[in-house]
């Protein structure tokens, strides 16, 4: 069984727990709140920009230059993507610049790029890659997912065409073949940290869209 195969099952429940969230089901349907969407779009346009350099760290650790390239690569398309949450999603959902400029990180996406930036700048490559793993495969199968389900006239079918489209789903494969590989190479501890890191970042997955459709924020708290 490869890397991918186990880590998939070992944390299969929390899969399926995503893809029960309110989130993800109502969005299908059409019938989240669009507040709830703002939400979310302001705190992803955040937190590309983090996993963006998390991955500019892995490209640094590379073991070889076609995953150097790779993973550079997946850094500039994780900005261009953050870069398009603006003048797409934030632009049809009446987000201006100055609000998304000055609404701060929420606990659940600063929990997140936390984790990430430690993690890539701490660790060792293979465990750098478990750790931004889920935020590309969870986003294709529940991509996957909601478009079989998304109604017709769909309010948030860009981002379901975004996430279910066969050239995300090909980079996607990619990944997992590279962390494959370089899984195969390594020893017994280093593999139980790789699965320690791909379980936490599937839990945060699930924090950051379960927050987002809380609205949560820092309740009690200055925001400045």
């Amino acid at each position: 069984m490869t890397f991918s195969q186990e880590v998939w099952q070992r944390n299969l429940d929390l899969y399926q727990k995503i893809l029960a969230l309110p989130f993800n089901q109502e969005l299908a349907a059409g019938t989240l709140d669009s507040k709830a969407f703002c939400h979310y779009v302001i705190q992803d346009a955040h937190y590309l920009l983090a996993y963006g350099r998390a991955l500019a760290v892995a490209a640094a650790k590379a073991f070889d230059a076609d995953d150097v390239i790779q993973f550079s690569e997946a850094a500039k398309i994780a900005i261009i993507v953050e870069r398009s949450l603006h003048k797409d999603f934030m632009q049809a959902f009446g987000i201006t610049k100055t609000e998304f400029e000055s609404t701060p990180l929420t606990l659940a996406c600063h929990h997140y790029t936390s984790f990430l930036t430690a993690t890539a700048w701490s660790e060792s490559y293979p465990v750098v890659l478990a750790a931004l793993l889920p935020c590309f495969w969870i986003y294709a199968e529940v991509g996957h997912d909601i478009v079989s389900q998304s109604v017709e006239n769909n309010p948030y079918q860009a981002w379901v065409d975004t996430y279910s489209g066969e050239e995300f789903h090909a980079a996607v494969r990619n990944v997992i073949a590279t962390v494959d590989k370089v899984a195969a190479r390594c020893d017994a501890d280093t593999l139980a940290k790789m699965h320690a890191a791909y379980s936490m970042g599937a839990k945060l997955e699930w924090l950051f869209w379960d927050s987002a459709y809380q609205q949560r924020e820092w309740l009690g708290l200055d925001h400045a």
